[in-house]
């Protein structure tokens, strides 16, 4: 969590620590928990920078006017400004921060309550590859030995069951279902579900768990599934450079990691049939209207293939043109 200045007579810490032990007794989890007080962090240190320094003195025009800010701030690490749908999640942490103390009834008002949040910008994913796209990034863990299999068994989870990094990260050997061939992740919002994996998936996890693993191992890794070089559950950063880097081996650069391989499994599944409803399941999505951006995935796909296949696509506009000038109308020609 970013710290407040601990020397400043602000009671925005404190309030701020009164509010996580809600969320926690709550049950909300301690990435989101996070994520909500570092947005609220920095809405008081803009508070501070502009005299502000008790939340009761906190008004909708505060807000109104740090939304204006956000628009117009640029990300120190990126050097770009902030996208729509995290401007909106700061508000939104704002926003429920001010909700819940008057709940708690902390504040005698809510000074935030009609207060609009920015609609969410619906993104359609970019980053997906084909399947023989997708073969291709398996073949480039061959020359790795043992570290090779592992990594192979990474990917094959990842496509074959859609999961996002997280899921994949903290999955443990006793979530794994070989007999079943399921998996048991914890999603978003620490949802449970089950996944199907594929058999191929299977068989790559039986041959990790059974001769490379053990290798791997010592006496910090527990019942991780998936560990590292050193033996310890992987950072989610390091995730991503592992699937980065065989994704850019197998010559392909969708800027994007471990996001690729969810993204192409929907994709495909849509293409071949399966309906939106079983993919929203599938990917753990809340929303329905999260899943069914991948319809306008396929959509692009099929105005691709459409363009390729169909005879009258094909056609020219000169020859349709040249076949113009054989009508008249009105005695004239076009």
């Amino acid at each position: 969590m970013a710290q407040l200045d601990p020397e400043s007579d602000s009671d925005f810490i404190y309030w701020m620590g009164v509010y996580e032990t809600h969320c926690l007794a709550e049950g909300q989890s301690l990435r989101t928990i996070q994520t909500k007080l570092c947005n609220i962090s920095m809405f008081a240190k803009r508070c501070l920078a502009n005299n502000i320094s008790h939340i009761n003195e906190v008004t909708k025009a505060d807000v109104e006017e740090y939304k204006a800010y956000l628009a117009e701030y640029v990300n120190p690490r990126s050097s770009k400004p902030l996208r729509k749908n995290t401007r909106r999640n700061h508000i939104t942490s704002i926003k429920t921060f001010f909700k819940e103390l008057a709940y708690l009834e902390h504040l005698k008002d809510n000074p935030l309550e009609n207060l609009r949040v920015p609609k969410r910008q619906k993104t359609l994913p970019t980053a997906f590859l084909s399947f023989d796209d997708i073969k291709r990034v398996f073949e480039q863990t061959v020359p790795y030995g043992k570290y090779g299999v592992r990594d192979r068994a990474i990917l094959e989870t990842f496509y074959s069951s859609g999961a996002r990094r997280m899921e994949v990260v903290n999955l443990r050997i006793c979530d794994v279902n070989l007999q079943k061939k399921e998996i048991f992740v914890t999603g978003k919002g620490e949802k449970e579900r089950y996944i199907p994996i594929a058999e191929r998936a299977c068989q790559w996890l039986k041959f990790y768990i059974a001769r490379v693993r053990p290798t791997l191992i010592n006496f910090k890794s527990g019942m991780t599934l998936f560990v590292d070089n050193r033996g310890l559950k992987f950072r989610e950063t390091q995730m991503s450079d592992l699937a980065k880097k065989y994704i850019l081996k197998a010559g392909l650069d969708v800027n994007a990691a471990c996001n690729v391989f969810r993204h192409s499994a929907a994709t495909h599944m849509l293409e071949n049939g399966a309906d939106i409803r079983e993919i929203q399941q599938y990917l753990g999505h809340a929303d329905l209207s999260t899943t069914q951006v991948y319809t306008h995935v396929t959509n692009v796909q099929l105005k691709r293939t459409y363009s390729k296949s169909h005879p009258a696509a094909k056609s020219s506009g000169k020859s349709i043109l040249s076949e113009l000038a054989r009508y008249q109308c009105d005695g004239e020609k076009i």
